[in-house]
């Protein structure tokens, strides 16, 4: 590890910068020159000073030799003042991002230095990272499910929350003898029907997106996890493309994280989600019910008698949710399940016999 004089050394560079000429001045016996400061002249200065500051960072980035100690230092610093949520991690995740190593590593190789390269391409990503970029789209990955899955701007990054929705489903088709048949609405990078299928080898999935680009990293996660046999992914608006590919009469299971945020919401969501993720997987309408109301309504149709149907809603959209299932006079056993932050998360149905 550096030692203390050396971190003192290292955080020296910006005054010593600022302080060079004025040392000039009093070797010399010159006499300092003073103006009156006005308060709106203070302000501009302190601008500039943090202006400065960063530039300085920066120039000492690229002229300085620089190990890995240092620069996840310098990251973990620089996010913190930018108010990026979890700076530690979010530094990590990166640095192991650009030069390549698992995130330990980057503590058992604090020593090693890193290229004039891999210096710019951080500096880049940090900047981006300032900014509320995701790091998940920043880095082409995120975990769910405790497996790793690809994601790009075309798709939503799968939350923790969702874990629960796979949970239920998993229990559901393990509960059942033979070949399951289930359906994925929604499937955006394929989080869902990948973590089902990994832990459930006898079921068979279609999952559908009304987004082929999302599809794309849909079969990207398919083919990491060799499940092109158990998986099929279908480009269309929710029901629609499955008709024609239906192996079974009905489904075991359908399953959906769909779009569930209202218009109201959708205003307040954090800068992260609101100015990076798509609004295609995100918006549903004034009450944010426009998908779920149409899932519930065509459901019933590609269901099997007591088969179950499983959906992510919004913190509020229980009772609601509720309403409209029992409004159909073929749902049963209708529950609905709150996340670790006690706000309505999950509802789960079964289809009358």
């Amino acid at each position: 590890m550096q030692n203390k004089a050396n971190l003192c050394k290292d955080k020296m560079n910006t005054t010593f910068l600022l302080t060079k000429d004025y040392e000039q001045i009093t070797m010399n016996n010159e006499p300092i020159k003073t103006n009156p400061i006005k308060p709106k002249q203070t302000q501009q200065f302190s601008k500039l000073f943090w202006a400065f500051t960063f530039l300085c960072s920066i120039y000492n980035l690229a002229m300085q030799t620089w190990t890995i100690q240092k620069l996840l230092i310098w990251t973990i610093e620089y996010l913190t003042k930018k108010g990026i949520e979890q700076p530690r991690l979010s530094a990590e995740l990166l640095l192991s991002h650009v030069l390549q190593m698992k995130r330990i590593e980057l503590y058992t190789q604090f020593n090693k230095s890193v290229t004039s390269e891999q210096l710019e391409r951080l500096k880049d990503l940090a900047k981006r990272a300032g900014k509320n970029e995701p790091i998940a789209y920043l880095v082409g990955k995120t975990e769910f499910y405790s497996l790793e899955f690809n994601v790009t701007a075309d798709c939503m990054i799968p939350r923790p929350e969702t874990e629960l929705l796979v949970e239920r489903a998993i229990e559901f088709l393990r509960s059942r003898t033979g070949k399951q048949f289930a359906c994925d609405l929604c499937t955006g990078c394929g989080c869902i029907a990948v973590a089902i299928a990994r832990n459930c080898p006898n079921a068979q999935i279609i999952a559908t997106d009304i987004s082929a680009s999302a599809l794309k990293v849909a079969a990207e996660n398919v083919e990491k996890y060799q499940l092109k046999k158990q998986i099929k992914l279908l480009c269309g608006d929710l029901f629609d493309p499955i008709v024609p590919y239906l192996e079974a009469d009905k489904f075991d299971l359908i399953v959906a994280n769909p779009p569930y945020v209202s218009a109201g919401e959708f205003e307040t969501l954090d800068k992260n989600i609101k100015d990076y993720e798509p609004k295609l997987a995100l918006f549903a309408g004034a009450d944010g019910l426009d998908i779920l109301r149409r899932i519930i309504e065509n459901a019933p149709s590609f269901l099997k008698s007591d088969g179950a149907l499983m959906l992510e809603i919004g913190f509020a959209q229980g009772r609601i949710v509720r309403e409209l299932l029992e409004k159909t006079k073929i749902f049963y056993e209708i529950k609905i399940e709150k996340d670790f932050h006690n706000n309505d998360r999950i509802v789960s149905a079964r289809k009358a016999p």
